[in-house]
């Protein structure tokens, strides 16, 4: 029986059949670890067959997992692991960010962007919270955020989950997608969710008073339906963002901005951190890269090859 994977709920998978039914199912011990280096083997999203038991109530299992067209994958917080994924095919994968209570890092966001690139999935933001963004300096930085990754290609929807505002647009960009929902802790996600879905009751908190960050409430990733062709996987809060297995000559492919420049480089192997004739530090000094952006093509290049370039990092 086929069918594709909705929840996570630890051990357990729900898995939806063609045939609209729902379906616990578990995954084999030997399933579990042969040839797989991530914490969860099955990911919300997949495409599974399901073996049901003929002993009454005992599980069914998941026996086999389709080629993925895509995923969204991460270092593990794990250390015994390599990473986990986060969802797999997947139409688009937008982050949800804050430029306020919390601030969402463009280091975090760039490093999410750039594993979207590396793994061919369409990405773009949400920009959550906008009412709080009433003075003359937040209204700057949501205009200067929005222009610099609208400017190298990404899609930007400005909402504000609490008031409204915005929410049709983004409902109208979710239309006929199977789209990941993702971001730290706190930035409104599951807000986002219950407006979208009345009746899904995702859990809310609220913010910490001395932190400014939010407390984890989703548990485990879920996949909710907007329409019979469009559907939300929800997943839990993020605190950090770590790449892996990024080959450092080709981290440069997923900056699309840096990419495009970097044909004008003297030497096909450059790294763009201190080559001669390197057209991306020459852009850089013309203010062409931003430097935040520079910066965090440099924090995954530490990821890949600790400490080599951190001597290279630009002062934002």
């Amino acid at each position: 029986m086929k069918g594709r994977v909705i929840r996570n709920t630890g051990s357990n998978y729900i898995v939806s059949t063609a045939e609209g039914s729902e379906i616990s199912c578990k995954v084999k011990g030997n399933f579990r670890i042969k040839g797989i280096r991530t914490t969860n083997p099955v990911a919300v999203g997949d495409e599974v067959e399901v073996v049901k038991s003929d002993s009454p109530g005992a599980p069914a299992f998941i026996t086999a997992i389709s080629p993925r067209r895509n995923y969204i994958i991460r270092r593990a917080s794990n250390l015994s692991k390599e990473a986990h994924i986060i969802a797999s095919n997947v139409d688009m994968a937008l982050l949800v960010v804050t430029l306020a209570h919390p601030t969402t890092s463009t280091t975090f966001i760039d490093r999410f962007l750039a594993t979207a690139e590396a793994y061919n999935v369409q990405a773009g933001l949400i920009i959550n919270k906008i009412d709080l963004l009433d003075t003359p300096e937040y209204k700057e930085l949501l205009e200067a955020v929005t222009y610099l990754y609208q400017s190298i290609g990404y899609t930007v929807i400005h909402v504000s989950a609490k008031t409204g505002s915005g929410m049709e647009d983004l409902r109208d960009k979710l239309k006929g997608n199977t789209t990941l929902l993702t971001g730290n802790s706190g930035v409104g996600k599951s807000t986002i969710i219950n407006a979208l879905i009345p009746g899904a009751d995702v859990k809310t908190s609220e913010i910490s008073a001395v932190h400014d960050q939010g407390m984890h409430t989703t548990t485990f990733s879920e996949m909710y339906d907007l329409s019979c062709d469009s559907h939300i996987i929800d997943t839990p809060g993020i605190r950090g963002f770590g790449t892996i297995d990024f080959d450092r000559y080709e981290v440069a492919h997923y900056f699309p901005e840096i990419f495009k420049i970097s044909s004008g480089c003297r030497f096909g192997n450059c790294t763009h951190t201190h080559e001669p004739g390197c057209a991306v530090l020459s852009a850089l000094d013309n203010q062409y890269i931003a430097t935040s952006r520079y910066n965090s093509y440099l924090s995954i290049l530490e990821d890949a090859t600790p400490e080599e370039f951190s001597k290279y990092r630009k002062p934002e």
